[in-house]
């Protein structure tokens, strides 16, 4: 219900929001000029002043995407909740504030959501990023964005089109950038800090995190990182960035003389051509992300050592112990596996690492039915690689980094979806109820709190303890304290030991 209409007046103008359940809302706010036309492929710009008042009351249109929001996967809403119903446009760079007052100089702490769906879809206003009851309980002020994905973020063309083309290959990170620019600039008219930014994200949006973690246009826009089931050891490296971009041009009849002619191809042939060329699905998942350019972007974020401009930052990371289930939960053969199945699939995943991998986990998970020892190994390279950044974060020195695994198990669906990937991200925003695959056991209300209240502290702190749960310490690769969000939550020294051991010297699968 909308109670009264809040102004605030920004560097580019004045906005009129709304309340909301006694917070105040903006949403649709427009941080970065239309990308269409001779804007694509182009690094970001400041939009245009305007004068009045601009109504802030509803979400912006999101980037050109394939899959579930743009009608594609109405499964989702079955899993997740509603998506939003937007428009898709070049004309994508908007941004959303949560604030829990304004005009009080309150200095609140502000978190600066990074949305999943890996580099290729998503958007920062779908329904479970809802930032009214994490900014009332946490008296912060929540940030999410929309940016450019897919092709026209990620498509690299320096090496074919020369300089003027040098930011197209982290073209959607410069736009977060802009965004944190914005808040920079603006936040304290909401209430926010400017100096106290905590940048999270789930999935693709910790692959983002961890991408402005390496960024040096981002250095000092952002001050602590929350990297959700989505460590980003390395970019894309630039040959094969190039290889797929000439891919792209030759779809078009294109050359290197001729390389202007791509912002005249419609934004849906564009996307089009790139599902048609990668072969995996909207968006071309395995060759559009940041290219490490060694220039705009000079380095990989954690590989191999931590990027020097991460060093004074803290950072929380951690995985969910089921990661796999999500993708898992449409299978025919889902929980009626057998073990001669299971030999079956473990034979083309593991090959010749099959028989010392499984004997592991089946003698630290003696009860485990096949199903859950599938997704139980197949989940594993995430929580693998959250490790691997962690160690690389320690070496660094500097700044502390803090481990976790999500280990509660959602009852949706008998238990179907287990703790599975995106599972914790309706209890980081202290909103349970929002998704329907969090289930309805009333211990998540218990689990909200305690996950929400640790990552309120961090964006204010710098440290994620707080009363009522155990001491969380820093992590480092002697003790590899854990902290394990459960009901109760609990902190473990080296979790699943032997299980992380087996798979020294061989490469943990990834389902991301």
């Amino acid at each position: 219900m909308v109670e009264k209409q809040p102004i605030a007046s920004t560097t580019l103008g004045k906005l009129q929001g709304t309340l909301e359940e006694g917070v105040v809302v903006f949403r649709g706010i427009q941080y970065g000029k239309s990308t269409a036309g001779k804007g694509r492929f182009m690094p970001p710009e400041l939009p245009e002043p305007w004068t009045g008042i601009r109504p802030a009351v509803e979400f912006g249109p999101i980037c050109p995407q394939g899959g579930a929001l743009a009608g594609n996967a109405l499964s989702d809403a079955s899993t997740i909740g509603p998506l939003p119903s937007l428009p898709l446009s070049e004309d994508c760079l908007y941004l959303n504030v949560w604030a829990p007052a304004m005009g009080d100089s309150g200095k609140r702490p502000v978190l600066f959501w990074l949305h999943g769906r890996g580099f290729n879809e998503g958007a920062g206003s779908e329904g479970w990023y809802n930032g009214t009851k994490l900014a009332a309980s946490g008296d912060v002020v929540v940030v999410t964005i929309n940016h450019r994905l897919n092709i026209f973020g990620y498509l690299y063309l320096a090496e074919l089109g020369g300089e003027k083309h040098a930011t197209s290959g982290v073209n959607g990170m410069l736009d977060a950038v802009l965004a944190l620019e914005w808040v920079r600039d603006n936040i304290e008219a909401f209430g926010g800090d400017p100096n106290n930014v905590t940048i999270f994200g789930e999935s693709g949006g910790g692959a983002k995190v961890s991408t402005l973690l390496a960024l040096p246009q981002a250095q000092g826009l952002f001050h602590k990182a929350i990297i959700q089931s989505g460590p980003g050891i390395m970019g894309m490296a630039p040959a094969t960035a190039t290889a797929f971009a000439k891919k792209v041009l030759h779809h078009f009849g294109l050359g290197k003389e001729t390389i202007h002619q791509l912002q005249e191809v419609s934004a849906e042939q564009l996307r089009e051509a790139v599902e048609k060329i990668a072969g995996v699905g909207p968006g071309g998942s395995l060759f559009i992300s940041p290219v490490v350019d060694g220039k705009i972007y000079p380095r990989h974020p954690f590989s191999p050592d931590a990027a020097p401009t991460s060093v004074k930052i803290p950072v929380i990371v951690g995985s969910n112990k089921d990661e796999s289930a999500l993708f898992s939960a449409a299978d025919p053969r889902r929980r009626k596996l057998t073990e001669e199945e299971l030999n079956q699939r473990l034979d083309r995943l593991l090959g010749e690492r099959k028989a010392e991998i499984l004997a592991v986990y089946r003698k630290h998970r003696p009860h485990d039915t096949p199903w859950d020892l599938l997704i139980g190994i197949s989940s594993e390279g995430m929580r693998l690689r959250s490790i691997q950044l962690a160690e690389a974060k320690y070496q660094a020195g500097g700044a502390p980094v803090y481990m976790y695994l999500f280990t509660w198990e959602s009852n949706y669906m008998r238990g179907l979806f287990k703790a599975s990937h995106a599972m914790e991200i309706p209890f980081v925003f202290n909103n349970p109820d929002i998704a329907p695959f969090t289930g309805d056991s009333l211990d998540r209300y218990e689990l909200a709190a305690s996950m929400s209240q640790s990552w309120v502290n961090f964006a204010r702190t710098g440290n994620p303890n707080v009363p009522g749960l155990p001491h969380w310490p820093a992590y480092d690769p002697e003790t590899r304290a854990t902290m394990l969000f459960h009901v109760p939550c609990r902190v473990e020294n080296e979790p699943r030991q032997e299980e992380r051991l087996v798979w020294k010297g061989k490469p943990a699968l990834r389902i991301l």
